[in-house]
């Protein structure tokens, strides 16, 4: 390719082996089209403060994450969202695909969330959050949930939920009758919020990486082994029904 001359560097042929280039300041083009440097992947933990949208845009004006990511050049999306009046744990990243698979519904991916409710819950209702609640889109699947710590008129309870509805939590509590007064993240799969201070973000450690990309890895094949088990579980239904047995009988007669 560059021996036949179809490689130039800010205009200019190129035909000596080994020539080095800078990919933010030079243009590098084969047979006429420009190559682009391949961005590398960047993933970060934001502690969304509270009064801030979680998208990077807003046409209100409302601050956004955006505005907290001063110094990160490299453009990443949160992946999924908190309420405007919600904190806590945000991962962004510019991995499309990890972040697809993270809150893809199959994979089930754990959200815990640290909440302070109205009232005291008792011991049937924490059990009922646990069981699952009948929402307006249908029972919740089932729960964990913990009790942190109660005073006179509120409680303080941990909760985690597998599944990515509208205002999930909020409504479970709702449905006990226990308005949320207080939402925090503080685990999203294997990350955790730990002592990030409202407002700010820092950077995945390359463990902390890994462990979502195994998360993921292992998520998608136990999704794979429950379709090939129904798949085998519809085989065997439809090998046993009458009409397949119908069907065997007139070949065996024929």
């Amino acid at each position: 390719m560059i021996a036949a001359g179809r490689v130039t560097v800010n205009g200019k042929v190129v035909r000596e082996f080994g020539t080095r280039v800078d990919p933010e300041r030079d243009h590098v083009k084969v047979n006429g089209r420009h190559l682009k440097a391949v961005q590398p992947y960047a993933y970060l933990i934001l502690n969304k403060p509270r009064n801030v949208i979680s998208t990077l845009d807003d046409p209100g004006g409302r601050p956004t994450v955006k505005h907290l990511l001063p110094g990160v050049s490299v453009r990443v999306f949160p992946v999924g969202r908190l309420d405007f009046d919600s904190e806590g744990l945000m991962l962004l990243t510019n991995h499309g695909d990890l972040a697809q698979a993270l809150l893809h519904p199959r994979y089930h991916v754990p959200k815990t969330y640290l909440i302070k409710v109205k009232g005291v819950l008792t011991d049937e209702e924490l059990k009922s959050l646990g069981r699952g609640v009948e929402l307006e889109d249908g029972v919740t699947s089932p729960a964990t949930v913990k009790k942190v710590k109660k005073a006179a008129q509120n409680s303080w309870l941990e909760i985690t939920i597998h599944e990515g509805r509208k205002h999930q939590v909020k409504r479970m509590l709702e449905a006990v009758g226990h308005p949320v007064l207080k939402l925090i993240r503080v685990r999203f799969g294997p990350l955790t919020l730990g002592d990030l201070a409202p407002g700010e973000y820092r950077y995945l450690m390359d463990r902390e990486a890994n462990a979502l990309r195994d998360l993921v890895r292992a998520r998608e094949a136990r999704s794979a082994r429950r379709e090939a088990r129904g798949y085998s579980a519809d085989r065997d239904a439809h090998s046993h029904s009458p009409l397949a047995s119908n069907l065997r009988a007139r070949r065996r007669a024929s």
